[in-house]
């Protein structure tokens, strides 16, 4: 169907790692990938594709990958040949920085498009880490590029794609440039429900896949400072949280920390 050959090769990698960290490896079996008949394909798929269209796209989407959690998905520095999209699960970005840190660059989840960074050099600039067990539908870019080519939609919903991820970045320099501690988290739950909502979540209940350590890596913030911004949150009212079950009480205080912010501009 596709030349598999450089994912294999970085899949093999990626096992063998993971077994050397007492984790289980990515689970590279083979699951036929039906695009037509998923339930997060409006998500992932550009709206109103005909019948054959479908078809097609389904033609491509050769695999799904099974990533246990803790294990890698790729690895910064790793040939790019694939798109991956999230059936399942959670994930972070992140990359190692010169004192050994890990940096957080994103949180993905479900329905989102992951890989994105290795099209501009070919190969990939950071690490795709499983949060939980997770599922990723493969998708190799170079068929895409050409089912593009025949699908005006499809390029279309590709470039949105990479445009969303210009806006996130964005979204990003304004946290870690201008905004205080509260307004981050702020800004950052309610960017979280947002997204959890689209897929059928509350708007009102999370779950958070990440640690305290991870959010504060991701907004630019000491660990403390994250832990320290929850409890005042719930002293003010504002959330309820359990370990990392978190609950908005009031979503109308968490805008109006971040809009206070946006004002000031």
């Amino acid at each position: 169907m596709f030349d598999a050959k450089p994912s294999a090769r970085g899949l093999s990698r990626q096992a063998e790692a993971a077994s050397d960290a007492k984790m289980p490896p990515i689970n590279t079996q083979a699951i036929k990938v039906a695009c037509s008949n998923c339930n997060l394909r409006e998500l992932c798929l550009p709206l109103g594709l005909k019948a054959e269209e479908l078809d097609r796209i389904d033609e491509i989407v050769g695999i799904r990958l099974k990533v246990r959690r803790g294990a890698t998905l790729f690895n910064n520095g790793e040939k790019f040949t694939a798109l991956y999209a999230i059936r399942t699960g959670f994930f972070k970005t992140c990359i190692a920085t010169e004192d050994g840190r890990d940096q957080v660059t994103g949180f993905q989840m479900a329905g989102e498009i992951i890989g994105l960074d290795g099209i501009v050099n070919d190969h990939h600039t950071c690490n795709a880490v499983a949060l939980e067990d997770a599922e990723v539908c493969l998708m190799p870019f170079d068929r895409i590029e050409e089912l593009s080519r025949e699908f005006t939609s499809l390029q279309r919903h590709v470039h949105k794609i990479m445009s969303r991820e210009i806006v996130r970045e964005h979204g990003v320099m304004l946290l870690l440039g201008s905004m205080r501690a509260e307004e981050r988290l702020a800004a950052f739950l309610l960017n979280l429900v947002q997204r959890l909502h689209a897929r059928g979540f509350s708007q009102s209940e999370l779950l958070l896949r990440m640690t305290r350590e991870e959010i504060g890596s991701y907004l630019g913030l000491k660990l403390e400072t994250v832990s320290r911004t929850f409890s005042k949150f719930v002293d003010d009212g504002i959330v309820e949280v359990q370990q990392r079950h978190v609950r908005i009480v009031n979503t109308g205080a968490l805008k109006l920390i971040v809009n206070n912010q946006q004002s000031c501009q």
